[in-house]
């Protein structure tokens, strides 16, 4: 088989997440007495190939925004492991940590808030550079330029601050910034969120354009599921701390098979009057559960229109049902082939008491 062939069989994987989990500790009294965690990411595993954006999606608190920050060590590992480009960044001691962070970079959810008020665009693209390379100022600026080009900014928009700029220019600062150190990876932390809806395609735009020019690997956290289905390779879907559905973006439009995958996908705009008319649209029930007390067994039985029995004991693992899909949970099995080898998927609809139908 041809190198090329070889290499689009089996992409490279860039980062490997294994088992994470990030609890944040609850304290009480007056004494700060321990008394338990918020299991805000609990026991996720993915991969994310080389070049490819994963999208990351659920409802507000489910934990995207967590899982993008602990991959990037803005927070501590609680267990588990996370590889970006062959470095455990997970148990990295502060100096190689350090030595690691050019290779993966983030682009915040607020523009506003992430930018210095007091320094000029110039400055603030400028300060990576400034913390890990030696370039003389020429150099730096000249930098600066080529980067302030590469997201659309205006040159002669260097010495102003970020005040002076729209939503949409504050988050080109802040791409630019992620991009000063030439990275691999970028976390994309729900990057339109803030943005006006008119802007919101320009900026998805640029970011494809820019991991086109640079080869670029993203983790592209949002809740707008329809830019998610514009920008993703493959989708993964996260409910109360942990990956429901993992799956290439089509296979997940097409025919979600979690419960609460189907549930989310029902509420997405369709443009097609048609299709729109035939669509059912689900609707949950209940609150979502607390991440400091989540329910036994699968944490969606509580909300999920197809639970039964097995559901409040036994906690779904997330397993590969087809080739690329993984999903958790205990209605969807793999269908084996004669030959041993997985052929599809199978959903099996149960009643209230748990009995096949």
């Amino acid at each position: 088989m041809p190198e090329s062939d070889l290499k689009s069989v089996t992409p490279k994987t860039l980062v490997s997440v294994r088992n994470l989990k990030k609890y944040f500790p609850i304290y009480t009294g007056l004494l700060r007495r321990h008394t338990g965690d918020v299991k805000a990411v609990d026991d996720v595993s993915f991969d994310i190939f080389e070049g490819e954006t994963l999208g990351l999606v659920g409802e507000s608190g489910c934990g995207k925004s967590t899982v993008g920050r602990t991959l990037l060590r803005l927070y501590e590992v609680t267990a588990g492991s996370v590889t970006i480009n062959g470095n455990d960044v997970a148990h990295l001691d502060p100096s190689a940590l350090r030595q690691a962070r050019p290779m993966m970079q983030m682009v915040f959810q607020d523009p506003q808030a992430s930018l210095n008020p007091r320094m000029t665009l110039a400055a603030i693209i400028g300060e990576p550079l400034d913390e890990h390379t030696t370039l003389s100022k020429p150099q730096k600026l000249e930098r600066v330029y080529e980067l302030m080009d590469a997201v659309g900014l205006n040159r002669r928009f260097a010495n102003r601050f970020p005040h002076e700029f729209s939503g949409g220019q504050r988050q080109r600062i802040g791409i630019a910034r992620a991009l000063a150190l030439n990275p691999k990876f970028i976390v994309c932390d729900e990057p339109i969120a803030a943005l006006d809806v008119s802007i919101q395609a320009q900026v998805v735009n640029l970011l494809e354009d820019l991991q086109t020019k640079f080869g670029l690997t993203y983790l592209f956290i949002s809740h707008d599921l329809s830019m998610v289905r514009h920008i993703a390779d493959r989708v993964a879907v996260m409910y109360l701390g942990q990956i429901a559905e993992l799956s290439p973006r089509d296979d997940l439009y097409a025919n979600p098979l979690h419960p609460y995958a189907q549930a989310l996908l029902s509420a997405v705009n369709e443009p097609d009057p048609v299709r729109a008319r035939a669509r059912k649209r689900i609707i949950l029930k209940g609150d979502v559960p607390s991440p400091a007390n989540p329910p036994k067994g699968c944490n969606f039985s509580t909300r999920c229109p197809k639970v039964f029995d097995r559901c409040h004991s036994d906690q779904p693992a997330l397993i590969e049902v087809a080739p690329g899909r993984h999903v958790a949970c205990h209605l969807v099995t793999p269908i084996t082939t004669t030959a041993g080898k997985t052929g599809g998927t199978e959903v099996k609809e149960h009643n209230q008491q748990g009995a096949l139908l």
